[in-house]
């Protein structure tokens, strides 16, 4: 190749973004932090003068969820993803010496976040991280720059039909559950919680569920995990008084949503737009842990959105 057309192509290699020109990904580290009492295990990736992204996990997932997530984004990002306590690496105290609430997983979220020094974050919520990560806007709304929201419903529209059951436990708790217990350790139960309704189910790492049922099945775990499910109904509770805080603070949202989660419909996704009519939604063709088979799209998604908020 003449040393002219040579030259012309490593400037627009690079003005591309392509070869040396890009950043290389930093390498995860996995820490932990006294917070509480309680030993909290996360992991980390990307240059703390960065913007930051705090990212809260579901049920019974952990931190573990956003590791691919994290390698895709921690070259143009700062990144921490937290273990609640009783999942994951971190401490899982009996229910007789820690309150497994909301309030108060909440409540040592937010002192977490003090731990490890960070003031200002964009929020990525599943699931339980949404019910999470409400609480800790709502304490500190001058932390929280921006929200993302997979699958992490708060509205009634989004309640799938699963949650019938759910209500006559929390009616009678006493009476359900042994048998909602039993149910929730269940393999099939894990699984389905994974594949939904999604009528391609080789699209699945049948690793997923098989590590989660093995987590839930460890000594205590299953206290653990009933105690929230009962307590999940306060959640239901304060979609009225998020919903309001949505609304009068106009944060910029993103919502992701794998459109074949049988725990939270689509229309739970629809529905922020009530509240935030800027709100981008997306509805992908995968389940309510949309990165088990949509990570790509997750990543490019958030990735775009997060470059908007610098």
């Amino acid at each position: 190749m003449p040393l002219l057309k040579y030259l012309s192509f490593l400037v627009l290699t690079m003005l591309l973004g392509l070869g040396h020109a890009q950043a290389e990904t930093p390498k995860m580290k996995y820490r932990q932090v006294m917070v509480d009492g309680v030993n909290i295990a996360y992991r980390e990736i990307g240059d703390p003068s960065a913007p930051s992204v705090l990212l809260l996990h579901g049920v019974p997932s952990s931190s573990r969820m956003y590791d691919d997530l994290m390698k895709q984004l921690g070259n143009r990002f700062h990144l921490i993803a937290p273990d609640y306590p009783g999942f994951g690496n971190s401490d899982a105290p009996p229910p007789d010496k820690f309150v497994y609430t909301f309030d108060h997983l909440a409540k040592v979220m937010e002192h977490f976040t003090d731990a490890v020094g960070l003031k200002r974050y964009s929020l990525f919520m599943q699931d339980y991280g949404a019910p999470v990560g409400m609480r800790l806007a709502m304490a500190r709304p001058e932390a929280v720059t921006s929200m993302v929201f997979q699958n992490g419903n708060v509205y009634a529209e989004g309640l799938g039909k699963m949650w019938d059951s759910r209500k006559a436990y929390w009616a009678d708790r006493g009476a359900y559950e042994a048998k909602f217990q039993a149910a929730h350790l269940s393999l099939d139960v894990t699984r389905q919680r994974h594949v939904g309704s999604d009528p391609d189910v080789t699209a699945y790492n049948p690793d997923l569920w098989q590590d989660e049922v093995a987590f839930l099945n460890r000594p205590g775990e299953g206290a653990i995990q009933m105690a929230l499910i009962y307590d999940y109904r306060t959640n239901i509770d304060a979609y009225p008084a998020w919903q309001k805080w949505l609304r009068e603070h106009q944060l910029p949202t993103l919502v992701i949503w794998g459109k074949h989660d049988l725990a939270f419909t689509v229309a739970g996704a629809e529905a922020f737009r009530r509240d935030l009519p800027n709100a981008e939604i997306a509805i992908l063709d995968g389940g309510h842990f949309v990165m088990d088979t949509r990570l790509e799209d997750v990543a490019n998604l958030t990735r775009k959105f997060l470059i908007k908020q610098k």
